[in-house]
């Protein structure tokens, strides 16, 4: 999934963003009203220089804790001016034009679903795992338009802490995870990101065990989302293409797939067992 998962559209070049840049403008003007210098300010807020500086260049989404950390360093004043930046900020930033309706549906949601079996559903990848995906991209990025991608990934991970209210639920083949995509570093963080994600009281996480006769996802991966006023869109993509699904019926059939293999999955408590099992092998 392009904007989701594996970037896959060539064609879309996403744009840099105006309010990624405008946040990082308003971090240097702040820090060096403070007087201090990258390598002076960053160690302060716990990130090393280069990170800071891919943030003030507007190449890097900053992190949610960097305005609480700054808050001692800069002042109050500050980090209140650097809180108004940072609500500007848009997740849709760097994000394929063609992958942006899904993007606003799942802005609006009140139940988002994914189902995988190709790479960790997007929303849950960590930052390693998302800069692995990317480096592997063909056509070959250069490196700023992987810094725009990471920075666009993560942005819509905000979605975790700006809807509490949406139900998430997340399906993912147990292939994914011992295939150690990117090594056993990445792996271990990707299961620690999983474990963290799944304990959120809206968040379920359920693997689908490697060996499952009765299996209903072989038509592919899927995504689906309720609408504020209880409709259900589905979502789809290939290699070069994507397909949003309003149709009802159509819709609903995805409905009943993904129920279906929602009972034939882990539960999410053994889902957790499994990931801390996994990740104490590592």
């Amino acid at each position: 999934m392009a904007a989701d998962n594996g970037g896959n559209n060539t064609t879309s070049e996403p744009e840099m963003s105006d309010s990624l840049k405008t946040f990082g403008a308003v971090l240097k003007a702040l820090r060096d009203e403070a007087g201090l210098t990258q390598e002076e300010f960053a160690p302060q807020v716990r990130y090393s220089a280069a990170y800071i500086a891919k943030i003030e260049q507007g190449r890097r989404f900053p992190p949610r804790d960097l305005i609480g950390r700054s808050e001692g360093v800069l002042g109050a004043t500050a980090a209140r001016v650097l809180a108004a930046a940072a609500r500007s900020l848009t997740r849709k930033a760097g994000l394929a034009s063609w992958f942006q309706q899904w993007a606003g549906i799942e802005e609006e949601a009140v139940s988002l679903y994914a189902y995988e079996c190709r790479v960790v559903p997007g929303l849950l990848q960590p930052e390693p795992y998302i800069r692995e995906i990317f480096e592997r991209r063909i056509p070959h990025l250069s490196e700023e338009q992987v810094e725009r991608q990471v920075a666009a990934r993560l942005a819509r991970q905000q979605l975790f802490t700006d809807r509490p209210n949406t139900s998430f639920c997340f399906l993912i083949e147990q292939a994914l995870l011992d295939r150690r995509f990117g090594g056993a570093d990445v792996t271990r963080t990707l299961l620690d990101n999983l474990l963290e994600q799944g304990g959120r009281r809206n968040v379920e996480i359920q693997v689908m065990p490697l060996r499952q006769e009765d299996h209903f996802g072989f038509e592919g991966p899927m995504y689906l989302a309720e609408t504020a006023d209880n409709r259900w869109v589905g979502y789809i993509e290939g290699h070069e293409s994507s397909i949003l699904i309003t149709d009802p019926k159509a819709a609903s059939a995805m409905l009943q797939r993904y129920g279906k293999m929602r009972s034939q999955a882990l539960s999410p408590q053994a889902t957790t067992s499994l990931l801390e099992q996994m990740r104490g092998a590592l």
